[in-house]
């Protein structure tokens, strides 16, 4: 029985696709790889570059990103890739020579459109938090170095922090092809001189004490973090459950990120989630109510 199994995993960027693994591949490192050159210490990465569409390569614990040039559509070789990959793995052929173990992993960032068009989604090759985060104001940011210097950015009006990821809320006043390769390099620059994301000592808050929770609310949180949360986080954002009321079978969730003030966050709520919720525990819900933090 084979060991690794490969996934497609499409990305809002178009010409990146995500090749999810089962199992961890690397020692926690990522990599990236721009050219067949720099892959000199991952045979997996060079058998991959000739492919002649193949324009860089991200190699992370559990999945290889790829990005492609603009000859090919995905839906036309991402099939044959999971393939290569999947079958490169199972055979035990070496992903990363041990000789580029000590190595300065480079960082990289790539933007991710999203639901919302104030938010842009940037995703870096290396993990920034154990847990999301969210800061609306310059004052929120204490605790944060990384938040407090993107607010000093005129057009940033909020942050939020995922494990891999930042969304930027900006203001109208500025377009995304103004300001998004701004973002972009300042965001790396940063990583890549091992600034701090969050203070030491930054604890975080818990919104919610599940052992004081009845049996109803605890299952609703068990939906939202298994089946929502992993598409919403996706889209740059993230859902939290606030309350459960028993009486009106209502259920109040807290958005974040691109999912706050979203357009399309009223739709995805009632068709989405409010469906799902009331499928899954009949007679319990009626409905979901957001509030955007």
């Amino acid at each position: 029985m084979s060991k690794y199994k490969v996934s497609v995993c499409k990305t809002r960027n178009k010409f990146i696709v995500k090749f999810e693994i089962n199992e961890f591949i690397t020692n926690h490192q990522n990599y990236e790889f721009n050219n067949i050159d720099e892959a000199a210490n991952s045979p997996l990465a060079k058998e991959l570059f000739y492919y002649p569409f193949v324009k860089k390569i991200y190699v992370a614990s559990n999945f290889i990103a790829i990005e492609r040039f603009n000859v090919v559509q995905w839906e036309d070789v991402q099939d044959e890739v999971a393939k290569k990959i999947e079958d490169y793995l199972n055979q035990g052929n070496t992903i990363i020579s041990e000789n580029s173990s000590d190595k300065k992993t480079p960082i990289s960032i790539y933007s991710e459109s999203t639901p919302n068009p104030a938010v842009l989604k940037f995703v870096a090759n290396k993990k920034l938090v154990d847990f999301q985060i969210e800061f609306n104001s310059i004052d929120e940011c204490k605790n944060s170095p990384l938040a407090l210097k993107l607010f000093n950015f005129p057009f940033v009006k909020s942050v939020f922090i995922d494990k891999n990821f930042i969304s930027i809320t900006k203001y109208d006043i500025s377009s995304w092809d103004d300001i998004t390769l701004t973002i972009r390099n300042f965001i790396k620059e940063y990583l890549e001189r091992d600034n701090k994301i969050l203070d030491d000592d930054y604890q975080k808050v818990e919104v919610i004490d599940q052992d004081n929770l009845d049996e109803t609310s605890k299952e609703i949180i068990f939906i939202l973090d298994e089946y929502i949360k992993p598409a919403v986080a996706a889209d740059g954002g993230n859902i939290m459950f606030k309350s459960y009321n028993k009486t009106n079978k209502s259920v109040s969730v807290i958005l974040q990120g691109a999912c706050s003030g979203c357009p399309s966050s009223t739709i995805t709520l009632k068709n989405g989630i409010e469906n799902m919720l009331k499928k899954l525990l009949k007679g319990k819900v009626e409905v979901v109510e957001a509030i955007n933090e």
